[in-house]
């Protein structure tokens, strides 16, 4: 009885208030919102992370046989590499391209059932890691394949016959595949192709048979120059309804064998000079039977529910790991080079404009490898996580970047010259390839990671809106009654850890991150009231208010990243030489998260609102910037001859072998250099080598020893010359 009272007087007419405040949304928006599962960044989003939980959920560790994979092949390919020579050919030597077909590279998530590896995201992740430092070239080669397409689209969605037909030869590269996605007026906004089919009948080999004539025109996709089979994503229409569908089923893709009469491939694109296959693909009325339709008839206009489910996993480990391979390389080249290079009678490590820098780049590369190892398990746990997926893909690509910026400072001058002695050119080259490409991160950040997360993440709001579009007031009932107690609880605890400084936040035992945890969860609770104060203030115009939702993008990315961090820390078991760059990570996250509220607070129309919310969960700014003893105790066990940091924050990339231009020498190097310090130091300041030997300050074989590595130091600071 009181319920329904309720519904007439309460919930009833707030329906039409609210369902005027809130934006159409059409059925691709729905379907990309609805994409994917939700994990430990709902948590978050609703202020109330449980850190225990999160602590003991089990990171799938890699097979014997995914290690042994990447001991041997994945060591192979990497060592037969010649990153430079592909620059100037643009392409990989045939040698390379059989061993990555023969060794199953392209099948990496292809069931073994049908001839692939079969391996875990986190194997997929750690081999794309290692290609990438060696060749970001040969890393997109590889990983496109074993991303969104085909292969992926095929096991998920695929007839029994499309899948015989293909999966064992795209394992073993008998099959090239492509995707076609992208269009001249479709970049970001790809659910807007103009690519279209239209349901109809041709009349083949003196029989008439039902097809799709299909009519596309799509650029960047890469590996269509070389494609032997050719994905398509288009409009489907069907004038007479043959399908049983309606007139437009919708977005439907598509497998076309290269073979197809009318399938164009164009000349090639040139994506910053790295040298793998990208181009356009076109065609005009170009007829193609039913079976070509992926997962068939059945399928049609459930295109863009596929890619999204497929790119809800996808995006967070291809261009993640990418990232991550390139942030490990750039901070062991410039650990061993902040040693090994010396100026004004010191190594430059020692100088702290420089130790600033690798602080930061030590930092930066821990919270990417954290953050890509947390979403990989969740991948290999069962998640689809497309929040998490998008977050991963922004901000690590975008830590690629200051990562490699750093990397390159600190080598200065030999950092700009082209060559084969170049360790960070043809990675910086890529730099934007990353950032552009699945989904550009500045449409990642303004639109889907909080717009994404604020339906799928919020326990109340997705179901409001199911609830208004079909005029349930018994469903919007129950679902506004819910939020409105969860909005007062969340006001509570908001409210009561920001005056307590969070005090009370529940921690895990023994843990060296106390204070962080605290300020993790402190933050969180501030983040869910801020979220709801946009979305109530705002209402269906916070969609249009990129500035704003950039910002809360930022405040949930970085909560995440935090989390990451504390996670990759407990479960190497909070190890001594991980905790200030650990805490490092943390402090930088964790302002990232206060700042970003407090500009989505100073920000917010209604100030009224703004002002009470800074009043009570964000009463003052507790987060103080990096300290100079931060950055020193990064630095010091990135840099310690005994130290580990380096090497934990580096075991994923390829080290080449000491003759190799690049990394190789400078690791000789620098071993060379650490083993003779203490030699270097029975020197009195100003007394050479030579007057050492001759004053009985070394022997004969220490004077080699360090002339040697003197010889190896200068080599490795040369540059190329044409």
């Amino acid at each position: 009885m009181f319920k329904a009272l309720r519904r007439t007087l309460v919930t009833g007419p707030l329906m039409g208030l609210v369902r005027g405040t809130l934006p159409q949304i059409g059925d691709t928006e729905r379907i990309a919102l609805e994409a994917g599962t939700t994990w430990f960044e709902a948590e978050l989003f609703r202020g109330n992370p449980d850190f225990t939980k999160l602590l003991a959920f089990p990171v799938k560790p890699l097979t014997a046989e995914e290690q042994a994979f990447l001991a041997g092949p994945v060591e192979e390919l990497c060592a037969m590499v010649d990153d430079w020579e592909i620059e100037k050919t643009q392409d990989l030597p045939k040698k390379v391209w059989d061993f990555i077909k023969q060794k199953k590279f392209l099948g990496m998530i292809i069931p073994k059932e049908y001839g692939g590896l079969g391996f875990s995201a986190a194997a997929h992740a750690a081999v794309v890691t290692k290609i990438a430092s060696r060749s970001v070239a040969t890393a997109v080669t590889v990983m496109v394949p074993n991303s969104l397409g085909p292969g992926e689209l095929l096991m998920r969605y695929g007839t029994q016959a499309q899948k015989d037909r293909y999966l064992k030869k795209l394992a073993v590269g008998e099959e090239i595949p492509c995707f076609g996605l992208t269009e001249p007026e479709a970049g970001s906004d790809a659910a807007s192709g103009q690519s279209f089919g239209v349901v109809g009948y041709k009349t083949v080999n003196g029989k008439k048979e039902l097809g799709v004539f299909l009519t596309f025109n799509k650029r960047y996709i890469t590996l269509a120059p070389i494609a032997t089979v050719v994905g398509l994503a288009f409009r489907l229409n069907d004038p007479d309804n043959v399908l049983g569908k309606g007139r437009e089923p919708g977005i439907t893709l598509a497998l076309l064998p290269r073979s197809t009469k009318g399938l164009e491939i164009g000349r090639r694109h040139d994506p910053m000079g790295v040298g793998f296959m990208n181009g356009p693909l076109s065609g005009k009325d170009v007829f193609v039977p039913l079976e070509t339709l992926i997962g068939g008839a059945a399928y049609a206009g459930q295109g863009w529910r596929m890619l999204m489910e497929a790119l809800a996993a996808g995006r967070g480990i291809s261009l993640p790991s990418l990232s991550v391979g390139a942030a490990q390389l750039s901070l062991r080249a410039a650990a061993n080079y902040s040693v090994v290079r010396r100026q004004f009678g010191l190594n430059i490590g020692r100088f702290e404009g420089i130790r600033e820098r690798l602080a930061r780049l030590a930092g930066h590369t821990y919270a990417m490898t954290a953050t890509q190892r947390l979403t990989a398990g969740a991948v290999d746990a069962g998640e689809h996580p497309a929040v998490v997926s998008a977050i991963a893909k922004a901000y690590l690509t975008e830590n690629m970047r200051l990562a490699l910026n750093d990397a390159m400072d600190i080598q200065a001058g030999a950092a700009i010259i082209r060559g084969p002695r170049n360790i960070f050119a043809r990675p910086y080259s890529s730099i934007p390839i990353g950032i552009t490409v699945e989904g550009a991160n500045i449409l990642t950040r303004s639109l889907i990671v909080f717009g994404q997360g604020a339906i799928r993440c919020h326990p109340y709001l997705q179901a409001e809106v199911e609830a208004l579009t079909k005029r349930d007031k018994h469903g919007f009932d129950e679902a506004f009654m819910g939020h409105l107690g969860y909005l007062v609880t969340n006001i509570v605890r908001a409210k009561f850890h920001a005056w307590t400084c969070g005090w009370f936040v529940s921690t895990p035992k023994g843990t060296p991150f106390t204070a962080e945890y605290k300020h993790l969860g402190r933050l969180s609770a501030a983040f869910s009231v801020i979220a709801e104060a946009g979305l109530i203030t705002l209402g269906g115009s916070l969609k249009r208010k990129e500035y704003l939702s950039g910002r809360y993008a930022d405040a949930l990315a970085h909560l995440f990243i935090a989390s990451s961090v504390l996670k990759f820390a407990h479960d190497n078991g909070n190890p001594p030489h991980h905790l200030a760059a650990a805490r490092w990570a943390l402090r930088h996250s964790l302002r990232e998260v206060e700042q970003a509220l407090l500009g989505v607070i100073a920000n917010l129309p209604n100030r009224l609102v703004a002002g009470w919310l800074r009043l009570a969960v964000l009463p003052c700014a507790k987060l103080k910037p990096h300290t100079d003893a931060m950055h020193d105790a990064v630095v010091d066990e990135l840099l310690s001859p005994n130290g580990r940091l380096k090497d934990d924050l580096s075991r994923l990339i390829f080290i080449p072998a000491a003759t190799h231009d690049g990394l190789g020498k400078l690791e000789a190097a620098y071993q060379a250099t650490v083993a003779t310090a203490p030699l270097l130091a029975k020197l009195p300041k100003g007394v050479s080598v030579a007057d050492g030997l001759a004053q009985g300050l070394l022997t004969k074989a220490e004077a080699a020893q360090l002339a040697a590595a003197q010889a190896l130091r200068t080599d490795v600071v040369q540059v190329d010359a044409k």
